[in-house]
């Protein structure tokens, strides 16, 4: 309550401290000179300040919300605070110029739901309105909070794009078709990762398979922009057909997996459809040999992300049980050590769920990474395919180590800590949350709790 007039004093300071920013100007042509400065110091802060608040300190403060940690508001805060800075750091380099675009505009957007979040956060510290506004106050602020990490990787890949000044003329649909369907790769893998790791819980209460949300994706999402958007002009090249006929058999293909996964039923149908997707993508020609090569081993890494979902469906976990009403004990993820069904396959099976969530999320790295223009760049400076895949896949496990790291803070943190219970001279921990029991250190159902503290020894 105390702080409340001061943050409304702050927001008021840091937004007098953006107008003036505005005023930046913005290129509509440029020289050589210009185009080919280097990047001095300020840039190259922007850059790191922004990379460190929309990669990591959002998507942290974000689940620290989630979580109701106290720790929320003042890492947010702190976010807030740099990425003002970083805004302005950008408006005010010298050094290589660039042409108005998307990232700019971006950034202006960007200002509205940054201003958003703050007075909502503002006013729920308040604590008014407690039966009328406020619920739906609460609500709002949630749903722009998640939005965070979407709008900052977006902003990224503007701004990397804006560095390297890709994606203009004909280059702009090559570069929507591989930026969107990457990421669409890598949404897919995170989300499986969640649900592997706290979202158990729900998929149980909701009764629906995971394959029987992702057949409505699949069927819905293709069939709107696939099928009708990758064919252009009046001549149909070879490019076209296969994307076209890809899109086909994305939305009757995921059909078959609505129909199939109906009644809480698993499916392959969505693993088969990417499996078709990666061998269609590991015989896409290009023109450039090194393109051709990146290329199929994008193919190759999805159609393997294909056959381990297939192997985790058919062998690891065949079947969510529905939840019962009044089960407690069962609503833990992975956490049984194998008694239900959930957990046949033990420590094992549970290390193998991590493949196809990871694979998927190299995939998708991999196919942002193979548009002409990239390609060309790195052709040009010498690099070999290997060593071009292997700088992505490092990219990747670094991706997928701070996704496991954010979802296991969330188990950790805030109402989902575990809280001592006292028993003899040795304090043990109890999960506190419905969503998430911690993972056992064995495969002994009646092993000893493993997790202590206070105990030196």
């Amino acid at each position: 309550m105390a702080r409340s007039p001061a943050m409304s004093r702050l927001s008021i300071w840091l937004l007098a401290l953006v107008l003036p920013a505005l005023a930046h100007e913005h290129h509509d042509e440029l020289t050589e000179e210009q185009a080919n400065a280097p990047i001095d110091a300020i840039l190259w802060l922007h850059i790191c300040v922004q990379a460190l608040v929309w990669g990591v300190l959002f998507p942290t403060g974000m689940i620290l919300g989630l979580s109701r940690s106290r720790w929320h508001v003042p890492l947010q805060s702190v976010g807030f605070l740099l990425t003002i800075g970083g805004y302005i750091l950008g408006h005010s380099h010298g050094g290589r110029a660039f042409l108005a675009g998307v990232h700019g505009t971006m950034a202006n957007i960007m200002l509205i739901p940054i201003a958003l979040q703050l007075t909502l956060g503002i006013y729920l510290k308040l604590h008014i309105h407690e039966r009328t506004i406020r619920p739906y106050a609460v609500m709002a602020h949630g749903i722009v909070g998640k939005a965070y990490p979407v709008i900052g990787w977006t902003q990224m890949l503007f701004g990397a794009i804006t560095v390297r000044g890709y994606c203009r003329g004909g280059h702009l649909g090559q570069c929507l078709a591989h930026y969107i369907m990457g990421s669409g790769f890598i949404a897919y893998g995170i989300i499986m990762a969640i649900l592997l790791l706290v979202g158990e819980t729900w998929i149980r209460r909701s009764g629906r398979s995971p394959e029987w949300w992702d057949s409505w994706v699949i069927m819905l999402w293709v069939r709107i922009v696939n099928t009708f958007t990758e064919h252009r002009g009046s001549v149909w090249s070879v490019k076209d057909m296969q994307h076209t006929i890809l899109g086909v058999l994305w939305w009757t293909g995921g059909a078959l997996g609505i129909l199939l996964s109906r009644n809480n039923q698993r499916s392959v149908v969505p693993s088969l459809i990417v499996i078709l997707t990666g061998w269609a993508m590991s015989e896409h020609a290009q023109a450039l040999m090194l393109s051709t090569k990146v290329h199929s081993v994008f193919g190759y890494t999805l159609m393997l992300a294909g056959v381990a979902r297939i192997i985790e469906v058919c062998f690891i976990v065949p079947k969510y049980p529905p939840l019962e009403e009044g089960d407690s004990h069962s609503e833990h993820t992975l956490a049984d050590g194998g008694k239900d069904e959930v957990a046949t396959a033990g420590s094992a099976g549970r290390a193998f769920r991590h493949l196809p969530s990871f694979l998927l999320v190299c995939a998708g790295l991999l196919f942002m990474s193979a548009t002409d223009e990239e390609l060309d760049f790195v052709h040009d400076g010498g690099m070999d395919h290997v060593t071009y895949v292997l700088i992505m896949i490092s990219l990747a496990f670094t991706i997928y180590t701070l996704v496991v790291v954010l979802i296991n803070l969330y188990s950790m943190s805030g109402r989902n800590a575990a809280s001592p219970v006292n028993e003899g001279s040795i304090e043990l921990t109890t999960p506190t949350s419905k969503w998430y029991a911690p993972v056992p250190a064995t495969d002994d159902a009646e092993a000893e709790p493993v997790h202590v503290i206070g105990d030196e020894d």
